[in-house]
Formats: structure tokens, C-alpha cells, sequence
């Protein structure tokens, strides 16, 4: 169903993953399963460092923005995946959908920026220890903060005009599990090539750049850490970086393996895999963040277990008065 006045569909089909129709209740198992132990893990990690001072450190503010970028990415476009798998609700509105664009991209560009400046924060603490705290204030914590929305709104906003100035003739049917960029584009009955090129312009000049400044200060705190007289010292040093390498690891790798699949189209991807890998680099990520931090990082495994003792005495009290 077209607007006569603007070319625009009143809504989108959102098909879901084709060809495995059948087995999407079987499908949504194992993504329901992610998405609740995200958004547990991630609401815990706000709940431990914003509640206990002693973690209102930069390496943990950082933390905590984390968490709470990846509860806003993952429930951007889980719910209505999980909609479509349980009851058939195909149906999203064209603003709606452009909607959706805007904060999937608009979030993982913010992602980005904070991988970027918890790097920053282990070469300051790492390469130039003694003027740490001079460095990372609050101040700056609440600038890198506004920053990286600022130049996510900035980047992200044009992309979602260029695809509203396009006009929708043709099918209306979106073959994935939530509106991504290049999958609405592609229905578009006009040239395109302008979203191309921008689209490929936001990735090089936000994820792109984060990620070569990520690896060059990663390779001035590893000169350094190596330069380390003690072995234990060396191996400290290491430590603390571990737990960011991995979530570097999980956020890149998945999410350039789907920017790349769209531009290589289905002649060496299959459709089915590419809508399922987009589906997994919204829910690995987030969901396994907690767990590697929760794991590696004792002074929040600490936290947390005193704030369950804490929570589980309180109830035995509760039990007992009533």
C-alpha cells in the first residue's frame, strides 16, 4: 500500500529468516534465551558499579556505558524478531522501520566510540600511570561520553533521510528480521549509490577509525608492557587488557562479516546465514560482555556477591518478620 503524495509504503513485511519459516519458534529458543541473559547481565553490571563508589573509576564508568549501550542495541531489534517468530507479526510501519534503522546503527556507532575510549583509558593507566587520574576526570568522562552520541547522531541522521527521500514503488517486503540500512535501500525503485557510498563513508570514518586508533594504542601499551623488568609486572599488565581484547574480538568480527555481506550479495553468503549472523552480532556481543568482566574483574565479582548476600539476608528478614 503506497502514499499516492510520496512514493513512501504505509508499512514493510518483515519477513523473517526465508526459507527456515518453519523453524522459527525452534529458532527463537536459543535467541530468547541470549536476550534475557543480556539485558540480566548488562542491568547488573549498571546496578553493581553505580551503586558501590569504589568502582566509580574511568575503567568502569566505561563499563557501565558499555552495559547500557548493549541493552539499548540488543532491544532494538530483538523484540520485534521475536514477535515475528512467536506470532507472525511481519507488519512494521515505514517511519517505524526507519526508526529501527536509526537506533541499531545510531547505537553501535556509540558502541564504537566506548570500545575506543576504554583503549584509551589502558594505555593512559598502562603508558602513563602517574598522570592518570590527572587525565581521565570526570570531566572528560562526561565529555567522551557526550561526544560519542554527538558524532552518532551526527553520522546517523542523514543516513536515515537518505533512505526517506527514496521513493518505495515496488515490494515491500524486507527479507530479514528487523530494517537495517542496505536491506531497505535495496527496495527502493531509484538509484541507490548514494546510500552506498555514505553508508560505507559512516563505517570507515567512525567503526573504521576506531578501530585502527584501537590497534595502534594497543601496540604503544604492549611495547611498553614488554619493556617491564618483572615478569609478574608484565603479566598484570597483560591481564587488565584481556577482558577489553575480547569484546573488541566479539563486536568487530560479527559486525563487519555482516556490513561485507550485504556488498558481496548471496553469490558466496547464503541468505539464511546472513540473516542469522546479523541476528547473533546483536545478541553475542551484549550478552557475553557481562560475563567475561563478571569473570575476569574480581573487584565486581566481589560487589556482586555482596550485593546478593546482601538482597538474600534481606528477604530471610522479611521471611521471618512476616
Amino acid at each position: 500500500m503506497l502514499n499516492s503524495t510520496s512514493f513512501h509504503p504505509d508499512y514493510f513485511l518483515l519477513i523473517g529468516i526465508p526459507g527456515l519459516e518453519g523453524s522459527h519458534l525452534l529458532i527463537s529458543i536459543p535467541f530468547s534465551f541470549m536476550y534475557i541473559l543480556s539485558t540480566l547481565g548488562n542491568s547488573m553490571l549498571i546496578l553493581v558499579i553505580s551503586a558501590n563508589e569504589s568502582l566509580h573509576q574511568p575503567m568502569y564508568i566505561f563499563l557501565m556505558m558499555l552495559a547500557f549501550s548493549d541493552v539499548l542495541l540488543s532491544s532494538s531489534t530483538v523484540p520485534k524478531t521475536l514477535s515475528i517468530f512467536w506470532f507472525g507479526s511481519h507488519e512494521i510501519s515505514f517511519n517505524g522501520c526507519l526508526t529501527e534503522v536509526f537506533f541499531i546503527h545510531f547505537m553501535f556507532v556509540i558502541e564504537s566510540a566506548i570500545l575506543l575510549f576504554m583503549a584509551y583509558d589502558r594505555y593512559c593507566a598502562i603508558c602513563h600511570p602517574l598522570t592518570y587520574t590527572i587525565t581521565l576526570t570526570r570531566s572528560f568522562l562526561v565529555k567522551a561520553a557526550m561526544l560519542a552520541v554527538f558524532r552518532s547522531f551526527c553520522m546517523i541522521v542523514p543516513l536515515v533521510f537518505l533512505l526517506k527521500r527514496l521513493p518505495f514503488q515496488g515490494s515491500n517486503v524486507i527479507e530479514h528480521t528487523y530494517c537495517e540500512h542496505m536491506s531497505v535501500g535495496k527496495l527502493a525503485s531509484a538509484d541507490i549509490i548514494v546510500n552506498v557510498v555514505y553508508g560505507l563513508f559512516v563505517a570507515a570514518s567512525s567503526s573504521g577509525v576506531d578501530m585502527i586508533l584501537i590497534v595502534l594504542s594497543y601496540a604503544v601499551i604492549f611495547s611498553a608492557v614488554l619493556r617491564l623488568p618483572s615478569s609478574d609486572a608484565r603479566f598484570k599488565a597483560f591481564n587488565t587488557c584481556v577482558s577489553h581484547i575480547c569484546v573488541i574480538i566479539l563486536f568487530y568480527i560479527p559486525a563487519f562479516f555482516s556490513f561485507i555481506a550485504h556488498r558481496v550479495g548471496h553469490k558466496y553468503i547464503s541468505l539464511q546465514f546472513h540473516i542469522i549472523f546479523a541476528n547473533l552480532y546483536v545478541l553475542i556481543p551484549p550478552m557475553m560482555n557481562p560475563i567475561i568482566y563478571g569473570i575476569r574483574t574480581r573487584e565486581i565479582r566481589e560487589r556482586t556477591f555482596i550485593m546478593f548476600s546482601r538482597m538474600t539476608i534481606h528477604r530471610q528478614r522479611r521471611v521471618v518478620i512476616f
